[in-house]
This record gives C-alpha cells, sequence and structure tokens, in this order.
C-alpha cells in the first residue's frame, strides 16, 4: 500500500488525539485520578470508536478521557515524547503534530504558557532520540470562544520560532471561521502558515471563510468541498490542499459511506490532496490503515497513492531545502 521509495508523512496529526492508553492509566495512578474504567482493555474500549459516532462533538469527547489525566508539565511533557515514538513506529519520514495547549490544560487548570514549552520540549528530545524530523501546529480551540483563543495564541506565540502554523479546531457549526480574523491575521504576522479544520462538520462556506479569511492554504478534512466545483476549481488553481483523514471522516459521519469519500473527486478535480491519520489514538489506526483504505475501499490506483505520498512532502510545512533533503 505503502511505497517505501518515497517519503511517508502525516500532516494532520493531533497529538492530543494520541495519547496512549497505558500512558492514561500510568497517570491517572500517579495523579490519584479515578477512572470509571476497571482495567486497561476497559479503557481501550472507551478511548477508541467501535464503527461511528453521531457527530464531530462526540468523536471529540472521546479525546477527552486522554488529556483528563494530563495533572502536570511532565505528563504534557512525556506524551509528546512517546508521540515521536509512536510516529517512527508507523514508518513515518515526517510529521506535524499539531495541539491545543488550552484543551490539555482544562481538566486541571495547568498554565498553557508552560504546557506549549513541555509539548515543545518533549517533540524536541523525541525527534533527537528516534531521528524523526516533526513540526509543531498550534490550535486555537474554537469551541471555548474568542477570549480563549486570544489566550491559547499569546501563549503559543511566546515560542513561535518552536511553531510553524496555526490551526483552528473543535466546533466548527456553533463557532465559525469569520470570528477568528483578527487572530489569524495575528498569526500571519509572526511569519506562520495556515491550516484550518473546516468542511467537516459544516458546508463548503466554511471551507471559503478559511481561505478567504483566515488566509488557509491547507484545508483540514475539506469533505464538503464536494459540495461546490466552484470551490474545488479554486482549490486546485489556488495550489490550497486539502488534509485527507479517511477513517475520521467516517466515524464522525463526515462521510457515511468510505467507498464514496470524496478524495477521489478531489484528485479527478486537481486538488493537491494528503492522507493523514487525525487522532490515531482515538481512531486506533495508523497511517497504514489510511492507505490501504484509499487502495482496498475508495480504489485509488498505485499511481494515486504514490503522487499522495509525493504531495505530503509538497505542501508540508518546511523550507524547500527540507523538501528536497526528505526526497532524496
Amino acid at each position: 500500500m505503502i511505497n517505501t521509495d518515497y517519503p511517508l508523512t502525516d500532516l494532520h496529526r493531533h497529538l492530543d488525539g494520541n495519547i496512549r492508553p497505558s500512558t492514561i492509566w500510568h497517570l491517572a495512578q500517579k495523579f490519584s485520578i479515578p477512572l470509571e474504567q476497571q482495567n486497561i482493555k476497559e479503557l481501550l474500549q472507551a478511548i477508541q470508536i467501535q464503527g461511528k459516532t453521531t457527530d464531530l462533538l462526540a468523536f471529540l469527547r472521546k479525546m477527552e478521557l486522554g488529556v483528563s489525566v494530563l495533572a502536570s508539565e511532565q505528563a504534557c511533557y512525556r506524551v509528546a515524547y512517546e508521540n515521536i515514538e509512536d510516529a517512527k513506529r508507523a514508518g513515518l519520514t515526517y510529521a506535524e503534530l499539531r495541539f491545543s495547549p488550552v484543551f490539555m490544560a482544562k481538566a486541571h487548570n495547568l498554565p498553557i504558557e508552560q504546557v506549549v514549552d513541555a509539548v515543545i520540549a518533549g517533540c524536541k528530545a523525541g525527534s533527537q532520540t528516534y531521528g524523526l524530523p516533526v513540526n509543531l501546529i498550534g490550535i486555537l480551540s474554537r469551541s471555548y470562544g474568542e477570549a480563549s483563543c486570544q489566550q491559547e495564541l499569546q501563549a503559543l506565540l511566546r515560542a513561535k520560532d518552536d511553531i510553524v502554523a496555526l490551526d483552528l479546531a473543535g466546533d466548527e457549526k456553533g463557532f465559525p471561521a469569520i470570528k477568528f480574523k483578527q487572530h489569524f491575521k495575528l498569526a500571519r504576522d509572526a511569519g506562520w502558515q495556515i491550516t484550518v479544520h473546516a468542511g467537516e462538520a459544516d458546508g463548503p462556506h466554511s471551507i471559503w471563510q478559511a481561505i478567504e479569511e483566515l488566509g488557509a492554504t491547507r484545508i483540514g478534512h475539506g469533505v464538503a468541498a464536494r459540495e461546490d466545483h466552484s470551490l474545488m476549481d479554486f482549490m486546485a488553481k489556488n495550489g490550497i490542499s486539502i488534509e485527507c483523514c479517511i477513517t475520521s471522516n467516517f466515524q464522525t459521519g463526515a462521510c457515511t459511506d468510505i467507498a464514496h469519500h470524496p478524495i477521489k473527486t478531489f484528485i479527478e478535480k486537481g486538488i493537491v490532496v494528503t492522507l493523514n491519520t487525525d487522532d490515531p489514538g482515538v481512531s486506533g489506526i495508523e497511517i497504514a490503515d489510511e492507505y490501504k483504505l484509499a487502495r482496498e475501499v475508495v480504489g485509488l490506483s498505485t499511481e494515486q497513492l504514490k503522487q499522495i505520498q509525493l504531495n505530503g512532502v509538497e505542501v508540508a510545512f518546511v523550507a524547500d531545502s527540507v523538501k528536497t533533503e526528505l526526497l532524496s
């Protein structure tokens, strides 16, 4: 499914959506945090989605169990470090890990600046240990409102040289992108790239807003783009790529039939697409599973999958010199 002669990337991978059950269990014991689950097996069943959820918000609630045990900076560091190990084990050549410091901090009221510092330190250490190049994308959790996102943005901007891009995630319908226009202007002014969750739980207008109001050059999920041919044409013409996450899209209900996932339509329209895991710890998958689905269920060809691997390097938030190195 995966061509080992080409780089393998995961550009849409939530660090806080990939917390090991064993780590959750250990941290709960360490910090005396009560869990409803009586053992690791029950915990795994509680974390991972079986089949599909009712909608995006139900999917996001699955992530809350993992972050509920992040009671210290050291815990955040550990999760970040282990994410690098997991990415290396998955066979990735390069990864972009995204995280929301507010989401990670909220259960135990951790200072969000300390969460940012811990995640950066953990990723740097893991990258050095496992020899895997990784970049971080900061997330603004729109579900908590504009004021919270402003605080989150300021915490991320303190470490702006260690973060390559800004994302907007959470309740897409309840908190449309237009509300965060000024937040993203500050991010662009800081020199960050922009990727936005859009078209996952709302329509094509959400994607238009992400592009026109926030300056997104990559769209997370973007499933609803299939409903607007002018939008797809615009994205193809202007090099705005889609970070496809097939399993996640089925689990959230953004796509009700994997065999008819719009990734094939996007490719036919000339849009640059990549394949990604989204939240591997919640979905119970790894990047190889996405490529297997794309080939065996969606029906993408060997050549299309090779191109998707190359696309991952093309649209990665790295300098051209790094792209050349990844391809060598």
